[in-house]
């Protein structure tokens, strides 16, 4: 089984899957509703991760990220992997491909919010050249906890 994802746009139909990631993923997940608002606007890179199945099982979606941009401003909103395929390059896929996607549509700046005790994930962004800029308080819930701001300039 190749352990390599291909990223390709998110479409309607991978949002069952999409979902399935989303409620593990996190505590308070985004609503399906949420996902399909996105899916129509025209400011939004939203991308999925898919690995092919051994023995013809088909592409199986492994992960996802939900950004956006305005005015030369990026925001990565939502980046998730299903547990059994992180820590094995999904994650930083996704993340490269939303780089390089706000890079080609000149966004000069890219922001996120990251929970403080996800290390992991602030290790990942900081890798990619992310630093941390401010503290949004309890800005997550179950548990209440406090958000990281970080940024990365583009320019």
């Amino acid at each position: 089984m190749s352990t390599t994802p291909q990223i390709r746009p998110m479409r309607p139909e991978d949002l069952t899957s999409v979902m399935e990631i989303e409620r593990v993923a996190y505590s308070t997940p985004w609503p399906e509703s949420s996902f399909r608002g996105l899916l129509t606007r025209t400011d939004t890179y939203l991308i999925v991760a898919e690995i092919e199945e051994p023995k013809g099982g088909g592409p199986q979606i492994v992960g996802y990220a939900a950004s956006w941009a305005v005015l030369g401003q990026g925001e990565l909103g939502n980046i998730a992997v299903k547990p059994q395929w992180q820590h094995k390059g999904v994650g930083r896929r996704l993340l490269e491909s939303v780089v390089e996607a706000m890079r080609e549509i000149r966004v000069t700046e890219l922001f996120l919010e990251v929970r403080v005790t996800n290390l992991i994930a602030q290790r990942l962004y900081q890798s990619f050249g992310f630093r941390p800029i401010g503290i949004r308080h309890a800005y997550y819930s179950k548990p209440t906890e406090d958000a990281i701001v970080m940024r990365l300039d583009l320019d």
